[in-house]
């Protein structure tokens, strides 16, 4: 190898160094490093070679203790490491006992991301096994934070940056991506994230960590899978003026502008990738994201998780809510506080549901389904003002401004709250609903905590413990009268991962409503009546992998159903071969 390098040196000599240059003790400093002063170039030369020092440093292949006395030998690692040989399981409980003795959630996101960057099985191996205990620590709410603080806690950049200063060459951007074979993007461009706003190129914490449940909780092997943070600008001053912003510094572009680099990406991506590769669309600004769905939908095989997934999770909440209530779906009453992208993607899917199963048009199983915006109850009176994703919605009844006063004018069997401002469903909007309802459903859904409509401990006490409750974010158990009750939570980690795993095994090349429908159905099926007779109306996540497969086999049989499956001829057992596909993080054992 030394025989190698050395050709290959000779060959290209550095630029503007000497490449033999001897320095002070007679060392050949073939590198040019300690000739080379500031005003003259050389170039970066590196050998990836998977043995020795670098292979401690490759976070794919790297097992840190745990590699063998063997593989210490034929891998050049001995004195690299201490003398003590041990498993995976046992650096498992080393680092989960690391992360429990943090007491900040950030801390805790920090050490995550250190793992992955170090040891990748090690850290998947970690979340799988620890779902419960650390899905709020790289996923919401912490994530949230992360991204509030993206710029000040960067340590190595993770996917790829895509700004305006790329148009034009984002082809070549792609290109730059070490992995070829790519089968999920998760995109953002960072104007809406979560409930906190724009925060710019430093929404990059949302695709990243997306992903990194995409591979946990789906088995999409990590290195099929890209993060991408689309940098237009942004309008929050507060970064413009933060000198350790990492993105653009510059006010958002829109337009022709924003419009043309998008074009550009969806274009690059599927000549990149191919048709079969997802790209899912992450806390874009209303105006932007349905259109984008709209736009793209179909020729690319595209999904908006705040749209399209946020529905699914509910609708699936709703169903199996239906369990402890009665009644069936087309029998209730629904009204939403907040009509952006996740409420009328909610409405639309739960009208859809229930068209499919009374065969009723669409347009008629709307009509029970009701939303207030910041200007009060959309009605026919207002929909010349209203956007065009708003006017569905619009029917016919006088003006209510208040949510108190459509909560007691409607009557609602199912209120959802996706407004993104908290403390929203006061005292007498639950104890209206409870009034009305022996068991009122209420899903305060908003991200992260501290913009929940209301916390679970509000909802059963308000109710006198008659609600059935689910949030967007995790709340512990509340005990109220003696009894203890387990809030949900309608986290889309239950469907996006499953949902993209059905997409890819089946080679689908678009996405259809009936498929949402189908993960819907799959989820709200998992729902044992040990879960039912605790209260709860998703299932523990600590299964999460083996829902995941259930959903993915009734998503990939709808792409068949459909004619838009590719991969043929279909498997005989879905979820068999759904498990099969899934990524392993156990470590392989190198020659």
């Amino acid at each position: 190898m030394e025989t190698t390098l050395k050709e290959m040196r000779d060959a290209a000599p550095l630029s503007g160094v000497d490449s033999k240059t001897t320095v002070g003790g007679g060392v050949e400093d073939v590198y040019g490093e300690d000739s080379a002063t500031e005003e003259q170039s050389m170039t970066p030369w590196t050998v990836s070679v998977a043995s020795g020092y670098s292979l401690l440093r490759d976070p794919h292949h790297n097992k840190g203790l745990a590699f063998s006395e063997k593989e210490r030998d034929s891998h050049y690692l001995r004195g690299l490491l201490p003398p003590v040989v041990v498993n995976q399981d046992l650096q498992v409980k080393k680092l989960m006992n690391c992360i429990r003795n943090y007491q900040v959630p950030l801390q805790k996101y920090m050490a995550m991301m250190d793992y992955q960057e170090h040891n990748e099985r090690l850290y998947y191996k970690l979340l799988i096994e620890n779902v419960e205990e650390l899905l709020p620590i790289v996923y919401t709410p912490t994530v949230g934070e992360a991204c509030q603080k993206y710029g000040s806690i960067l340590g190595r950049p993770q996917g790829l940056f895509i700004s305006l200063k790329e148009k034009g060459k984002v082809l070549e951007v792609l290109k730059n991506w070490p992995e070829k074979k790519i089968q999920v993007i998760v995109v953002t461009d960072g104007e809406r994230i979560l409930g906190l706003g724009d925060l710019g190129c430093q929404g990059m914490g949302i695709p990243v960590g997306k992903l990194s449940l995409y591979t946990a909780l789906g088995g999409i092997r990590p290195s099929a899978c890209l993060p991408v943070t689309i940098d237009v600008g942004t309008n929050n001053e507060d970064l413009l003026n933060d000198e350790f912003y990492i993105g653009l510094r510059q006010r958002r572009a829109t337009g022709q502008e924003y419009a043309e680099l998008l074009h550009e990406f969806m274009s690059a991506v599927k000549q990149n990738y191919g048709e079969k590769v997802l790209i899912q669309f992450e806390d874009f600004a209303n105006h932007n994201a349905f259109d984008l769905l709209a736009k793209y939908g179909a020729t690319h095989l595209v999904f908006n998780d705040d749209i399209q997934g946020t529905a699914s999770v509910v609708l699936a909440g709703v169903m199996a809510a239906l369990k402890l209530v009665g009644g069936t779906l087309a029998d209730q009453k629904f009204l939403f506080l907040g009509a952006g992208e996740a409420g009328t993607g909610i409405a639309e899917l739960i009208a859809l549901e229930i068209s499919k199963q009374t065969e009723t048009p669409v347009e008629e199983t709307r009509k029970n389904i009701f939303l207030v915006d910041s200007k009060g109850l959309i009605v026919k009176s207002r929909m010349e003002s209203l956007q065009n994703f708003k006017k569905p919605w619009a029917h016919e009844h006088e003006p209510i401004r208040e949510l108190v006063d459509a909560v007691k004018a409607i009557k609602p069997t199912v209120l959802i709250g996706s407004s993104g401002v908290g403390r929203t469903f006061t005292k007498e909007v639950v104890e209206t609903m409870a009034s009305l309802n022996e068991k009122p459903v209420i899903f305060a859904l908003s991200n992260p905590t501290s913009q929940s409509e209301c916390t679970a401990k509000e909802a059963y006490t308000w109710s006198k413990g008659r609600a059935i409750y689910a949030s967007g974010s995790p709340f512990d158990p509340i005990v109220y009268n003696g009894k203890t009750y387990a809030p949900g939570q309608a986290n889309n980690a239950y469907i996006f991962p499953g949902f993209g795993l059905g997409l890819i095994i089946s080679g689908a090349i678009r996405v259809h409503d009936d498929m949402l429908l189908a993960a819907s159905e799959a989820l709200a099926a998992e729902v044992t009546q040990e879960n039912f007779d605790k209260g709860l109306i998703f299932p523990p996540f600590t299964n999460i992998r083996k829902i995941s497969a259930h959903i993915a086999a009734r998503v990939a049989a709808k792409a068949y159903e459909l004619g838009l499956a590719t991969r043929l001829p279909q498997p005989q057992d879905l979820v068999a071969y759904a498990e099969s596909c899934m990524y392993s993080p156990n470590y392989r054992n190198y020659r």
